[in-house]
């Protein structure tokens, strides 16, 4: 009789650890833990994910042997960072002599590093032209470096992205001289010599501490009998190997954000959407976009990295922070939160607890305001009003939210508060709600706008165990859908357990030709096989930025080839339904306008009506895959038929029909292939060869005769 496989995340929050067993063959989940996050331990959050899935394992009778995927999130990178927890970075850049050696020079010393607590990376630079670089000279700088305290290297060439050898030798001595060292050409292949440095010095200073907690945490795992490799989730989606890790840990930055959305996005029929992952301090928000989280570059302190992380805004507001109040008006909610505080929730009080509560105020931390709201109640107990206990006054959170508390007891502890701002208990519950809220729509907007979404289509995503607290009363004050899957409360841990690996390679390249995108993307492919992943299960995506001259491919693939999908297949009917609920059943008729074997392109025809002129008809368009997702969606396009024999002529005629000329210039339309269970985006472009060089790239290989469905999307001017 065969074992069954599970697969195990491991999601680090501020506040707690939360592990979660699933089945891989089902994607049932057959478990899940939580702990306090160990941020004063000695081994850091690391002591923490190790408690966390031996206690998983223990609790949940799991056999390590039937582990085949285990990997986890963490906070240690950015908090290094923010703590100033970093070590001294030597630099040892080389290059040209004469003039150019005085511009090297100028890009590679960096000085010190400021952070966002007001500490800084302290680097130390030398410089060696090409001619005089040897052991010898690298050797002296090194322990030249080492006498000023530095304690890892830094090897930065100017062009090293295109040749690397003096990198290389500079590593090499730095090792034979018993220090670790980071090639800023291994942490990007872009140009650009001081952000590729500084990405490299970065990446340094945080590595000896990651390299202690990756090797206490894989023997620790190890020692527990699990033989499947030991994996970390990255800042961009994906998962690495510690391995992996070892060397350019910065990856793991912004991770924990990360990990909520791929799992929001495993459970969510939705292509658009702004999510929330909201905690008990803080809410991390982002944007969904035709299925994925949107990427940029990462900022550390105003300074731009060549690091590829989610675009995430952090605000200071979420389910546990504590209401504020002064002169009889309410004065704030948070920042500071009911654990700070120590203080529990009022909406987590049993009802008889709340006898007679009086209101009074205290001051969190040191230095912190005195007007943050608690109650003394008759028993001596005392109670903190927040977010949580707001809307559950408000009757907006339901029994299978992790939220949800008792709203009797919210209203009796609401009342003395209500009574100081001389208003009812439900008048002072929409007020805080009100008051949190208008901090976090505003930075809704801007992303709608940013990203140019659609805001009818646009669904609010709440995850994390405060998504109630705050998501419903948002949807209402903005008008907007919004949704809060199952779990929601270890929505990170499962996105951590169902992520792919995944790597991106970048390259700056004027005017790619298909042979260039064609071996970025083959090298993109070949990297994350490298990392684990199972050759049948890896899709790339091809972006090209010609304002930046820069080609990027990102490949995922799993790390286990999965027999049965969490979800089972919907038919043509269920489909309908699905994309006439996404439309908005506005009244005009759905049609079915393709479909391949894993995928159902809907159309819906909208009229815009202009005073004078004949209504112009224009196309809605859905494209769900087989298990209900909706995949793509936008509020007008253009759909045509075709097949990979006739792909390159039919791409080539709707590009034509779809440009818009201003001038001498074109302004490209966006187009989606639809293939198999696939969709490739062709967006970004400055001209027909790079789409079609994207297209040849994508579709090497595939039969002639296979179906391909094009949506093309015209670009306002």
């Amino acid at each position: 009789m065969s074992k069954r496989k599970v697969r195990m995340g491991i999601d680090v929050g501020g506040t707690h650890t939360k592990a979660v067993a699933i089945d891989n063959d089902t994607f049932e989940i057959i478990g899940k833990v939580q702990v306090p996050t160990t941020h004063d331990s000695e081994q850091g959050v690391a002591a923490g994910v190790v408690e966390c899935f031996q206690k998983c394992l223990k609790d949940n009778e799991i056999d390590p042997e039937d582990v085949i995927f285990l990997a986890h999130s963490t906070t240690q990178a950015t908090n290094a960072l923010l703590e100033g927890d970093v070590a001294h970075v030597g630099i040892i850049a080389t290059g040209g002599k004469g003039v150019s050696s005085l511009l090297i020079k100028g890009q590679t010393k960096l000085g010190n590093l400021p952070l966002v607590t007001g500490r800084y990376i302290e680097t130390h630079t030398r410089y060696i032209d090409k001619q005089n670089l040897n052991e010898a000279s690298v050797r002296k700088a090194i322990q030249s470096m080492r006498a000023e305290g530095a304690e890892i290297i830094v090897s930065s060439e100017v062009y090293g992205v295109d040749d690397g050898e003096g990198e290389k030798l500079i590593a090499k001595v730095a090792k034979e001289e018993g220090m670790n060292v980071t090639q800023a050409s291994e942490i990007s292949k872009l140009y650009g010599l001081t952000t590729r440095t500084r990405t490299a010095a970065v990446n340094a200073s945080i590595l000896p501490k990651m390299l202690d907690t990756a090797n206490s945490t894989e023997n620790s795992v190890k020692a527990t009998g699990i033989q499947a490799p030991l994996m970390i989730m990255r800042g961009d989606g994906g998962v690495m190997s510690i391995e992996e890790m070892r060397k350019r840990p910065i990856l793991s930055m912004m991770s924990g954000p990360t990990a909520s959305v791929v799992g929001a996005l495993m459970y969510l029929r939705a292509s658009v959407g702004i999510y929330f992952e909201v905690g008990g301090t803080s809410t991390n928000i982002g944007v969904i976009k035709n299925g994925r989280p949107t990427i940029r570059h990462a900022e550390l302190a105003g300074y731009r990295t060549y690091v590829n992380s989610l675009d995430v805004r952090v605000l200071g507001v979420a389910g546990g922070s504590m209401v504020r109040a002064d002169h009889g008006k309410l004065a704030d909610v948070g920042p500071r939160s009911a654990h700070i505080a120590g203080l529990p929730y009022s909406a987590f009080a049993k009802e008889e607890d709340i006898e007679e509560p009086e209101l009074y105020f205290v001051t969190p931390k040191k230095g912190d305001p005195s007007d943050y709201c608690a109650i003394r109640c008759k028993n001596g107990k005392s109670y903190t009003i927040t977010n949580t206990c707001a809307a559950n006054v408000l009757g907006l959170t339901s029994p299978e939210f992790y939220a949800h508390g008792n709203q009797a007891a919210a209203k009796k502890a609401m009342k003395p508060l209500a009574n100081y701002l001389g208003v009812s208990v439900e008048e002072a519950a929409r007020q805080i709600l009100s008051t949190a809220c208008a901090k976090l729509i505003p930075v809704v907007e801007e992303l709608i706008a940013e990203y140019k979404l659609d805001s009818d289509q646009a669904v609010l995503v709440g995850c994390g165990g405060g998504a109630a607290a705050l998501i419903p009363f948002m949807g209402q004050a903005m008008n907007i859908k919004y949704k809060i899957p199952q779990n929601a409360d270890v929505i990170s841990s499962i996105g951590v357990a169902l992520a792919m690996v995944r790597d991106t390679v970048e390259r700056v390249i004027p005017n790619p030709t298909e042979a260039d995108i064609t071996a970025i993307r083959r090298e993109a492919v070949e990297s994350v096989i490298k990392l684990g992943a199972a050759p049948d299960s890896i899709e790339t995506v091809v972006e090209i930025d010609n304002q930046k001259q820069r080609v990027s491919v990102s490949a995922m693939g799993s790390t286990e080839v999965k027999t049965t999908d969490m979800m089972k297949a919907v038919d043509e009917e269920e489909a309908e339904k699905i994309a006439a609920e996404s439309f908005g059943n506005k009244g005009q008729k759905i049609e079915l306008a393709g479909k391949t074997d894993a995928m159902y392109v809907y159309t819906q025809e909208r009229p815009e009506k202009k005073l004078g002129r004949k209504a112009k008809v224009t196309h809605a368009i859905r494209v769900l895959d087989q298990k209900g997702f909706i995949k793509l969606q936008t509020a007008q396009g253009t759909v045509m038929d075709s097949t990979i024999s006739a792909l390159e002529a039919d791409f080539k005629k709707l590009f034509d029909e779809l440009s818009t000329y201003k001038g001498d210039v074109i302004i490209c339309p966006d187009l989606f292939i639809v293939v198999g269970g696939r969709i490739i985006e062709v967006s970004g472009v400055s001209n027909l060869e790079q789409g079609i060089g994207i297209i040849n790239a994508e579709i090497s290989g595939m039969p002639a005769g296979e179906t391909a469905i094009m949506i093309g999307i015209r670009q306002a001017i």
